[in-house]
This record gives C-alpha cells, structure tokens and sequence, in this order.
C-alpha cells in the first residue's frame, strides 16, 4: 500500500461527506405527536392491539397482495412466531439457510426444536432447493429460508421440494422488502413469514419492530395466539389456549410503520436507481470486482438492503481485507466479509452437544452432525458487503466510483 495518493497512507479521501439516510421525517413525527395528544387529551395510555395496529396490519398485508398480518415487537420475534404458529414437534428439525442473522436461527432452538443449517446455492448468500432437500430426514418438520442482502431466494424450486415432502415454509424477509420474483414481493410465497422493521431496515417503525403475514386466515388466528401469551383470538369461549410470550407491537410502533409503509416503494426505487447509477459510470466494467447480481434468475430483483459485490482476487496485487481497508479509508461504508452471519459458526452452536435441546433423549438426531457448507465456504471467500442507502444520487455516485477506481488502479495487476 505504497501509493501516496489512497487516503489510508495519508492522501485525500475520494468519497468524502456521503449522506445518511434522513429515514424519518414530519410525517412520523406528525403519527407519533398525534397518539400523544390523543393520550393527554383522554388520560389514556398509549397501548397496542388497538386501531393503528390493526390498521398497520391490513395496510402490510394489501402491500403483500391479500392476506393478514400481524404486528410483533422485533424481527426475531417475527420469527419465532411464524414458527411457533405452525405448532411443530418439540425436537424435530428445522432446515435453515446457514447464512442468516443469529435471531433467523436462534429462535428454532427457543422451541424446543433443532436447527439444521443447509449449504448456500453455488455463488449465492441464499440456501438453494438442491441443498434444502440434501438435509431433509423424517425428522424434518419445517424449512426457514431468508432473502440475504435484498436477492431473493429460488422461491418456486424450494416450494416443490417442501410440497415434495409436506413441509410448512417460513420466510425471512428481514432484509428484503419489495424483493421480487417474476414481479410478486418476496413474504408471499411461504406458509407464513417474518419481517423485521428495526431501525436498519428499508423501513422501519423505531428503534425494533417486526411483522408477520399468511395468505391462510386459519394460520392468522394461529399468529395472533402466538403472539399474544395464547390469547384465544377468533376462539369464543375459551380461555388462554397455549403458553406463549407476549411479542406484541405498539400502537406507537404501528402508526410510524404506517407512515414508513407509504415511504416504501419510493426508497427501494431509489436503491435501484443508484444501483444503475453506478453500473452506467462503469462500475461493473472495473477489474477488482464482480456483480453476483448478474446471475439472479430471469425475473428475480434485488432490493439492495445491501450491495454484495465479490473480489476478483487473479487481477489484484492486494487482498480482499487490504482492499476494503483502502476504500473505508476512501470514505466508503463496506465490510470484506459477512461471517457475522454464520450462526452456526459461533459459539452457542459449536458448543450445544451438551445442551437443551440437543441433549435431550427424545431428539434421535446427532447432535454433534458436521453440517458441511462448501458453497457457503467459497463465496464467503470472496463476496464483500457494500452498505449503500436511498439518499445516494448523482453526486455520491460521482465519488463511490471515483474512490472503487483509485483503489483498483492502486492495485491492478
């Protein structure tokens, strides 16, 4: 790293001063003062199961083409009740793409269930058909399958294998709102999904938030119970049906959601506008990298929660690290790897031989199965996450190929 001219050995930075998001503005605050006033006005709290929620409910279920959606208080939760609404058999087990958030695969293990991570499809962030059916036993009860990054996963392929073998399949969208396949929203393919709406998230309703949505009424009841300690919904008559936690959202969550929902199309069109922004000035034509974007099936889009982009080490006298150490240094917001998302990597899965539920006699798996991910091992080798954000246009697309460039041109075989 001998150029004087990169910003990491003293030179000036090419993407200097680039924009956050400005993700909230009047109109939530406009929401949120009016449940305040509301609140003074009356003497009454501010408190959920109310009509924003169920506003924000029928609103998110119409953005997802028909259906019923539910509220929760965190995407993880979104989760965990989506799973725990399909009511599945204490330690069965659960296939789940191994690249995922922890909270994608931690809440299997809360119910008493078995994770079993399933390799990534070749040259991709998501699990693939081939691969989910690889892990399938009769112990098998359920398949998590989440959009990395924005890309949707192969939907249609993994639908065949789960009516194949009977399978219920949860979606998590916690990183893929608006992502499409052949123009219908990634969340409406499953039995049931989770979305999360956490203040990093395309949109948002705070600091946590999460929702969940069916197409099937029956398995809304079953999500509203879920996610209320049992609360015999739709159930006259009865009294608490099942022991769950309280995961509940807000009316104050909801009614910013309902805001940020109206925002939502416009913040993933302007994604997708800077994406094509940076490819006419070249971007895909630079030597140091490739766009894995390019091999998405026909009629499947991305909607950049993040732009994965992979390193093409033959052209490049630096490594991988080196050459995202450079460009953070340029101003540029990029991570060399996403291992952070290898839950099964870590430590409370490495060690869980002698833990619950692993450990219990009534699990006839092993619980010390070696779960081999070659795909997932090559593209974490050399795929890198560039954070990009809906306030980019013409000017900072100006300075992120200019600072890709000097960086590139710096280490160019």
């Amino acid at each position: 790293m001998s150029n004087p001219e990169l910003a990491i050995n003293g030179g000036p930075k090419a993407a200097e001063g680039l924009p956050n998001r400005f993700h909230f503005g009047k109109e939530e605050k406009a929401a949120a003062d009016a449940l305040f006033d509301q609140s003074i006005a009356t003497g009454n709290a501010i408190g959920y199961n109310g009509p924003e929620e169920e506003a924000f409910g029928k609103e998110f279920a119409e953005y997802l083409g028909g259906g019923y959606a539910d509220g929760v208080n965190a995407g993880t939760n979104s989760v965990y009740v989506a799973l725990k609404s399909l009511q599945l058999p204490p330690f069965s087990e659960v296939i789940v793409g191994c690249v995922t958030d922890p909270g994608g695969m931690m809440p299997i293990v809360e119910l008493n269930c078995i994770p079993v991570p399933a390799d990534t499809e070749p040259g991709s962030f998501n699990a693939g058909a081939a691969q989910i059916e690889e892990r399938i036993t009769e112990r098998t009860s359920a398949i998590v399958v989440a959009h990395i990054g924005g890309e949707p996963a192969d939907m249609p392929g993994i639908l065949k294998v789960a009516e194949k073998y009977n399978l219920p399949v949860v979606e998590d969208c916690a990183q893929s709102h608006m992502a499409l396949i052949n123009g219908r929203k990634a969340g409406s393919f499953g039995t049931v999904s989770g979305f999360s709406l956490m203040f990093g998230k395309h949109m948002c309703v705070g600091g946590q938030g999460g929702v969940v949505f069916t197409k099937s009424e029956d398995q809304y009841w079953k999500v509203r119970r879920a996610a209320d300690r049992g609360k015999p919904f739709n159930l006259p008559g009865h009294t608490n049906v099942l022991s769950a936690i309280n995961c509940n959202m807000d009316e104050f969550h909801a009614a910013i959601g309902r805001v940020q929902l109206k925002k939502l199309p416009g913040i993933v069109e302007r994604r997708l506008k800077f994406v094509q922004m940076m490819i006419d000035r070249g971007f895909d034509k630079l030597a140091s990298i490739y766009l894995p974007q390019k091999d998405l099936r026909d009629g499947f889009q991305s909607c950049y929660w993040w732009w994965r982009i992979r390193f093409v080490q033959e052209n490049m006298k630096c490594t991988r690290e080196e050459f995202c150490d450079a460009l953070a240094a340029e101003g540029i917001k990029i991570m060399a790897n996403y291992r952070a998302a290898l839950p099964a990597t870590q430590e409370w899965f490495q060690n869980r031989a002698d833990k619950h539920p692993w450990n219990n006699p009534l699990y006839k798996g092993d619980a010390n199965a070696v779960y081999a991910t070659p795909n997932c091992d090559k593209v974490m080798a050399t795929d890198m996450v560039f954070f990009i954000n809906e306030s980019y246009g013409e000017v900072e697309a100006d300075k992120i190929m200019a600072a890709f460039k000097k960086v590139t041109d710096a280490f160019a075989k």
